[in-house]
């Protein structure tokens, strides 16, 4: 690492000061992408403003068909929280299955989807729940939100403060995990809406690409009838996919298919 100063935001307000005042700063929450890389010398700030105390971020409540979660919230708090189990199942199981215990109780919800890593299982989340990013300027739709690998639409000094999701019908996650890391070589994310007789579904895709991504063929075959039977014959391509040691591209478009599957038959009870 690079040599950095540390320091503890007092509230929200002197946060975004101390932000303001140091454009070498990043905001620590978790830390569990920035501090890994900041180990590789992939990040250099000049200073570390710990804002993972502040009560402005934190709180989870449920307006409605809306789901609201602040930023600083934990992993291991969403899933443990009995306000999103009983408003969205899915949510509080894909906290659940983030990294290991250790990660989860350390990583927050607004650090996850801030960072955009490639393999975070949040965004996902964030994408097949219309997700609502609000920060300390503005509210941005998930669609608009995850622009590349660790890139975002934040712009410079801006904090997420909550993330509202809207409550599906019905929704599951599906994941292939790393097996050092735990986390998502590969994961999918399936959310339908029903709404005056029409059924919408959603598909974010996430570990597979450089960013997370929704699969348009499967939302139209779902949205037409959601059982895994609509997928036969729709394949995802391989082009722009991740390639590394644990799988090629070609592996990864089959494995978002069968997680696909997984998680319509999880929505149907097993079924297909």
């Amino acid at each position: 690492m690079y040599p950095f100063t540390y320091s503890r935001a007092t509230g929200l307000a002197d946060a975004l000061q101390r932000q303001s005042d140091d454009s070498g700063a990043k905001l620590l929450a978790g830390g569990m992408t920035l501090l890994p890389s900041m180990k590789f010398r992939l990040a250099a700030p000049s200073q570390l403003i710990d804002i993972s105390r502040l009560p402005e971020l934190r709180g989870i409540s449920r307006e409605g068909a809306q789901l609201m979660i602040g930023a600083a919230m934990r992993h291991r708090e969403v899933a443990d929280d009995a306000t999103v189990r009983a408003a969205i199942p899915a949510l509080s199981a894909l906290a659940g299955m983030i990294g290991d215990a250790q990660v989860r109780n350390r990583g927050t919800l607004g650090g996850s989807v801030a960072n955009s890593d490639p393999a975070a299982d949040y965004p996902s989340a964030v994408l097949a729940l219309k997700g609502q990013i609000v920060t300390d300027r503005r509210t941005i739709a998930a669609d608009d939100f995850f622009l590349g690998m660790f890139t975002t639409a934040l712009e410079e000094g801006e904090m997420i403060k909550s993330i509202r999701f809207a409550c599906p019908t019905r929704a599951a996650y599906a994941k292939f995990r790393h097996p050092a890391s735990g986390y998502a070589m590969t994961g999918v994310f399936v959310a339908q809406y029903e709404a005056g007789g029409a059924s919408e579904v959603r598909v974010a895709v996430t570990g597979a690409a450089p960013s997370v991504f929704r699969w348009e063929a499967a939302e139209v075959a779902l949205s037409a009838k959601c059982t895994a039977a609509s997928l036969d014959g729709i394949s995802l391509s391989a082009d722009g996919l991740n390639a590394d040691l644990h799988a090629p591209a070609e592996y990864r478009a089959n494995l978002a298919r069968v997680l696909t599957l997984r998680a319509v038959e999880q929505m149907n009870g097993g079924t297909r």
